[in-house]
């Protein structure tokens, strides 16, 4: 009977180390999902503003002077292709650089640049 017992014992011991095992096993393993999300993005929101303003296409002939002014002094030989405003006074220009690269600048009423 003695032993009878004893393998009764073992036989618990071996099914508390299974279950630890079991749940050790999902512990790392729901460890890890956190990892696997995708990792917060920190930005300043600037762009966000910027894309969630609604822009309608103006003519090129229409920038301001302070435009055309501080386009020529920072991007010499840029061409405008297109020119859109929002509703607060803020311009979206579509241009081709001098190295016939084309990029989106971002601009005040007043000249000054709208960094991204």
């Amino acid at each position: 009977m003695g032993e009878k017992i004893l393998y009764t014992l073992r036989y618990i011991d071996m099914n508390s180390e299974v279950k630890n095992l079991v749940f050790a096993t999902a512990l790392a393993v729901g460890s890890f999902s956190p990892m696997l999300a995708n990792p917060p993005i920190f930005h300043d929101g600037i762009m966000e503003m910027i894309h969630a303003q609604d822009f309608s296409e103006i003519e090129k002939d229409s920038l301001p002077d302070t435009i055309t002014t501080a386009l020529e002094k920072d991007y010499p030989g840029a061409i405008v292709e297109k020119a859109f405003l929002n509703d607060v006074n803020e311009y979206k220009l579509e241009v081709i650089l001098e190295d016939e690269s084309s990029e989106e600048l971002y601009i005040h009423a007043d000249g000054s640049w709208i960094d991204m």
